[in-house]
């Protein structure tokens, strides 16, 4: 009976042992499921909020549209009605420089009256006139041809000055009415440039209300997408909760676009798509340099494998996160690090320390890549 209770005692321990180890192994599956939820319940609350944020926004902006499209339609109309008064305009121009017309064709038309006349006067000479008088025979004859002269010299006198005084009424109404059609084309052209600048406040203001709506699409679907995921992580965590081996949940870093947290906090040394500007350095950036003192812990910003953990080239010590879908992030300039290629990590946890950039000052290079391209990651990021 002794025998039998040594034998068995080394089998009681590995079991215990293995026990410990699952049961372990479970809490520790457990943790991080419970956090990856939290992490994608916050992520959803996070995207309810811009999504009333951004139906307020829409709101206000239709509001705004309406009272713009009311404005366009008023410029409109004085755009018609300062082009119609500027017709108008044009068309009293044109009627004064054709009654100018007239009366230079009638001027040119009493033209050869004129010239008989001016030939009599030239054939009696200059005394015509006073032979004409003084060459009656009788005070009667004397009486006539000095009235007959007096009418002829006022005629002419009349005819002239009012030719002239026509000719003088009808400049000043031209130059009154050229005057009155500037003043008018330039009140159309204000209006034309009323009417297209609310042409361009109406377009910038639908355009940004088609940007928000968009916006709005692409929230709720990734809304939904976290739920589903949400759902799942419940699923597993009631599966760990009865004993049952979960199944894993992904979670795609798409997902968490714009909710991402910062790998190291700092400012921004090196935007994307920019050289260093460092001397020698010309090379344009895949992802950014964010400042941070020499030996700062940086941060995996979502759950992943580490695919790639050793120096490179340029970049010093690299660590590649595989996010999967095809998605990574990538950490460069690293001073050490802390995890090994193939381990699983969770959003949060310590990947090495931050180091030195080539003839630089200490910070962290830190790119993201999706669907085999970079993408710039301060679109991924959270705002600050």
């Amino acid at each position: 009976m002794s025998t039998l209770r040594v034998s068995v005692a080394p089998w009681l321990v590995v079991v215990v042992l293995v026990a410990t180890v699952v049961l372990a192994a479970q809490d520790r599956g457990r943790v991080q499921t419970e956090a990856q939820a939290r992490r994608v319940n916050d992520r959803i609350r996070t995207l309810q909020s811009e999504a009333d944020r951004l139906a307020t926004e829409a709101r206000s902006l239709l509001g705004e549209l309406r009272a713009l499209e009311i404005e366009q339609e008023l410029q409109a109309e004085r755009v018609r009605e300062a082009q119609a008064a500027s017709e108008r305009g044009r068309a009293a121009v044109d009627a004064t420089a054709a009654r100018l017309a007239t009366l230079e064709q009638q001027r040119l038309s009493q033209l050869p009256d004129l010239k008989v006349q001016l030939v009599d006067i030239y054939k009696r000479g200059r005394t015509g006139y006073a032979r004409l008088l003084f060459g009656s025979t009788s005070a009667r004859d004397f009486g006539r041809a000095l009235r007959a002269v007096s009418a002829l010299v006022r005629i002419y006198d009349m005819r002239v000055t009012a030719h002239r005084r026509t000719l003088e009424d009808v400049r000043r109404q031209r130059a009154a009415l050229e005057k009155e059609l500037r003043a008018l084309e330039a009140k159309e052209a204000d209006a034309r440039r009323a009417e297209a600048a609310a042409d361009r406040a109406l377009a910038a203001r639908a355009k940004l209300l088609a940007q928000i709506d968009a916006r709005r699409d692409l929230t709720a679907q990734l809304a939904g997408e976290l739920q589903l995921a949400y759902d799942r992580l419940q699923q597993q965590l009631a599966a760990a909760v009865r004993g049952a081996t979960p199944e894993t949940v992904d979670v795609p870093l798409t997902l968490f676009r714009g909710g991402l947290e910062w790998p190291v906090a700092g400012p921004v040394l090196v935007p994307f798509g920019q050289p260093s500007g460092r001397s020698g350095d010309s090379t344009v950036r895949n992802g950014v340099e964010i400042a941070a003192a020499a030996g700062t812990p940086v941060h995996a910003i979502h759950p992943g494998t580490v695919s790639y953990a050793e120096p490179l080239a340029g970049l010093g010590n690299v660590l590649i996160l595989d996010h999967g879908s095809d998605a990574y992030s990538v950490y460069g300039y690293l001073e050490s690090i802390a995890v090994a290629r193939g381990v699983t990590v969770d959003a949060g946890t310590e990947l090495g320390r931050v180091g030195s950039a080539p003839a630089g000052p200490p910070a962290l290079y830190f790119e993201v890549r999706v669907d085999g391209r970079s993408v710039d990651p301060l679109q991924w990021l959270r705002p600050r």
